[in-house]
């Protein structure tokens, strides 16, 4: 045995120990949870080519297996946006994946950014009430970016992804898990793919729910394929079509209306609302209510009512009036992440298409003047999976659609197995058996165990009947005989 080349390998291990710092973790509580869980953190260089440099502390919750025989690969819930606090869902996960929290940890890391984690927050974005009108939109934005970059921790070139996942990774090896499953929701399964990119042998399974693959770099290019699904399912369905005759000449009424002045009654305060909406302003309120199948069910009242000058039901829909919410996305590190890896490759607009033509000219107003990450080339790769990956896809979903999951799966090989629920919209791990599918394929016993797992059931989930208004009764009674009394 060489002693001298063992005795320097063991002092290279000790020395690289200090990289991925020391888990504290301890018993605390949080919303939503009765219970005592686990809060933990790791100390982490801002930029990891820096290692003695700026630290930020990733945190993270472990709801901890009470079984006996507790198994040693975790789950760890991967949250979407980008911007999504992992922590602030962790009640949602905890539902989706309960029955597999019998045997495994479940794990909810902050991902850098995020949460607790050195948050990019932007209050007026996120605590006041958003504007509906893109233009605030932008200039709270750019307001925003300059907060932040007056932070300790507001260097925004380091909460790319490719530099996220190396925080979880150290997370796994402070809490002294072998080979992990991850669930990805929306952006989460761009995480969960980069992970496996990074550490393949630190993945047992991976679930990925609304595919955003690592070169898709416009946002809403399948939003208008979305809308005109609506209007052909209109078109199709006698309820609806004798609710909402010639639905899409009524939207590109909507739309070629120009600006108008409009008001409305708060959802919520009850006040009086008044404000100028534009083009612009109208396709942001409908894009935001494509991503439900149960708000899209209301899409052809609400569109039917704004080309009549009332805006009510459209504004309400697209979210700008609900509370604040407390696990609301951290919107400095969403911009941080997107401008840094979708304008790798400069996406471009398409003339034909109203709805990704808006984004992109919002987020290259953004863009522009954001401060970009450096991006690996490998990043935008997509080696064969060595572990069993299930990819779900909604097929009435506007922003990450099925043909998303269909590319990934091949890239990825034998291991990966797509699952298209055609009624569903964004993220599907909630719709009817869904879940116990989820829960079989992680917790199968070996690979060829889960491939094998049944899907057949996803086909029964429905499409929401399409709400019509309710017609107004008459208070006048009659008798048995048809009389008016």
């Amino acid at each position: 045995m060489n002693y001298p080349v063992m005795k320097k390998a063991i002092c290279l291990l000790t020395l690289a120990l200090p990289m991925w710092a020391q888990a504290s973790t301890k018993a605390c509580r949080i919303p939503n949870f009765p219970q005592e869980v686990q809060c933990g953190q790791v100390s982490r260089p801002l930029d990891p080519a820096q290692a003695d440099g700026k630290k930020i502390d990733i945190h993270y919750v472990v709801l901890p297996s009470q079984d006996r025989n507790k198994l040693p690969d975790a789950v760890f819930l991967l949250a979407g946006g980008p911007g999504q606090s992992a922590i602030g869902v962790s009640a949602f996960g905890e539902s989706m994946l309960g029955k597999l929290n019998r045997r495994r940890d479940l794990v909810f890391v902050d991902q850098r950014g995020t949460g607790k984690s050195a948050p990019l927050t932007c209050p007026k974005l996120e605590k006041d009430e958003a504007p509906l009108d893109q233009a605030a939109v932008v200039k709270r934005v750019l307001e925003c970016k300059d907060d932040l970059q007056k932070l300790p921790h507001g260097d925004l070139r380091f909460y790319t992804t490719s530099i996220a996942v190396q925080d979880l990774e150290a997370v796994r090896i402070a809490q002294n898990y072998s080979a992990i499953n991850l669930v990805g929701v929306s952006y989460g399964t761009r995480v969960g793919l980069e992970y496996m990119r990074q550490f393949p042998a630190s993945v047992r399974r991976l679930v990925i729910d609304g595919v955003v693959p690592p070169d898709l770099n416009t946002l809403g290019s399948d939003a208008k394929a979305a809308l005109e699904g609506i209007f052909a399912d209109c078109k199709a369905n006698t309820r609806c079509n004798t609710a909402y005759p010639d639905l899409e000449s009524r939207w590109k009424h909507l739309l070629s209306n120009g600006p108008k002045q409009v008001s409305f009654t708060h959802p919520r305060l009850g006040t009086e609302v008044s404000m100028t909406v534009n083009r612009e302003d109208i396709i942001g309120m409908v894009f935001r209510g494509l991503y439900s199948p149960t708000i899209t069910s209301v899409l052809p009242y609400a569109i039917t009512q704004a080309d009549q000058g009332k805006f009510g039901p459209l504004a309400n829909l697209s979210g700008g009036f609900n509370l604040p919410a407390p696990n609301a996305m951290s919107m400095g590190m969403h911009y941080s992440v997107w401008c840094a890896e979708a304008y790798v490759r400069p996406p471009v607009a398409n003339p034909n298409d109203e709805f990704a033509s808006v984004m992109l000219g919002n987020y290259d107003k953004v863009c522009s003047a954001w401060p970009r990450g450096n991006v690996p080339t490998e990043f935008f790769t997509l080696p064969k999976a060595n572990s069993p990956v299930l990819l779900l896809s909604g097929g009435i979903d506007p922003v990450t659609p099925t043909k998303n999951g269909e590319q990934v799966a091949k890239a990825l090989g034998e291991k990966a197995r797509h699952v298209s629920i055609q009624n569903a919209g964004h993220g599907v791990i909630g719709q009817g058996c869904v879940k116990e599918v989820l829960n079989k394929f992680v917790a199968a016993k070996d690979d060829q165990e889960a491939a094998k797992v049944d899907t057949s059931c996803v086909t029964q989930i429905p499409r929401p009947l399409v709400w019509v208004a309710p017609k107004a009764t008459s208070n006048v009674k009659t008798n048995l005989n048809g009389e008016k009394q």
